[in-house]
């Protein structure tokens, strides 16, 4: 690779390109069309969303996190990563009329924004917003969770590890987002601005698979979700 250039590389016998998804484009299309979507507000703030271009968990991952939140039946859920609310609300609703959801976020609009969103869905009483640096944050938290569900910093991953190792209960799931960093992680050759991320999502992958403490599966929907059960 010449300097910062880039170019698609073979990869199974096809191209692979950075505007290419983890998926065949026609399985993510027909999932979503078979797929329960959301409605009423929740489909507003999917479309809301994606026209301001902020990130929130796709539909298959958001179906999945509905079935762990439902087989695990968590008391009390740890989110890195807010955005506007959106995973939240879908892991409070999955949790039925009990339990509470601590979701973090560093950036104050988005935080005010998911403020809103947590209140117009009636579930301020059990999600509770927690303004801050991920990982300063986790740092100050001492009760157990049942499930926690890293969707922030891809690139400080690592370092949220640790936190989150201490604060899950054993027996508890650790479920992290976007780990497949839209195939990159499997490439060679990376554009640069995107090869830091890469690489500290691939040595974070090798970690949660090899720790002693955790039995993982990575699960290529979305951008790529790892799922983890601390023993």
């Amino acid at each position: 690779m010449k300097g910062d250039q880039w170019s698609p590389v073979k990869s199974l016998n096809r191209i692979v390109t950075m505007e290419e998804r983890i998926t065949y484009p026609e399985i993510d299309l027909f999932l979503r069309s078979t797929i329960k979507r959301e409605e009423g507000f929740l489909k507003e703030l999917e479309k809301y969303a994606e026209e301001n271009h902020i990130p929130i968990v796709q539909p298959e991952t958001a179906a999945l996190l509905k079935v762990l939140t439902g087989i695990h039946k968590p008391e009390r859920v740890l989110e890195a990563g807010t955005a506007v609310g959106y995973s939240a609300i879908i892991i409070a609703q999955a949790m039925g009329d009990t339990g509470t959801v601590d979701t973090i976020e560093i950036d104050e609009d988005m935080a005010e924004a998911a403020r809103r969103n947590i209140e117009k869905m009636g579930l301020g009483s059990r999600i509770r917003l927690l303004q801050g640096d991920a990982l300063e944050v986790m740092e100050c938290l001492s009760t157990a969770y049942d499930f926690i569900f890293l969707d922030a910093a891809k690139g400080s991953y690592i370092e949220y590890f640790e936190q989150a190792m201490r604060l899950l209960k054993p027996g508890g799931l650790l479920v992290s987002d976007n780990v497949l960093y839209k195939g990159l992680v499997a490439q060679e050759q990376v554009m640069h601005k995107h090869r830091t991320i890469a690489v500290r999502l691939k040595e974070y992958l090798r970690l949660i698979c090899h720790d002693e403490r955790l039995r993982t599966s990575i699960i290529p929907i979305g951008d790529g979700l790892a799922v983890s059960l601390k023993l």
